[in-house]
């Protein structure tokens, strides 16, 4: 393990130090994790950047296009017509 020092404001200070505390955990751990947290996120903008890179809207384009206009639906996986009535009437009375 390593230390570091850091600044902080007083107020970001107490905070951290209630919140670690209501935990159960220590000030030192909150800041670990919190790294490793933060970390994590930029890896992933990276890693998300890097692959948009490497898009092929064409490929793309062509892959959409073998896809069937219409969904399909199997019979089991339909509602019955008077369900669906009920579901569209109950959504006009919600907005």
């Amino acid at each position: 393990m390593s230390s570091i020092t850091i600044e902080i404001p007083d107020y970001l200070r107490k905070q951290v130090e209630h919140l670690a505390a209501e935990e159960g955990f220590s000030v030192d751990q909150f800041f670990a994790t919190a790294a490793s947290e933060k970390l994590a996120v930029l890896e992933a903008v990276d890693y998300i950047q890097a692959r948009a890179a490497r898009a092929d809207d064409a490929a793309f384009r062509e892959a959409i296009s073998l896809i069937p206009a219409a969904p399909i639906v199997e019979e089991w996986d339909q509602m019955p017509p008077d369900s669906q009535q009920k579901a569209n009437k109950a959504q006009r009375t919600d907005t």
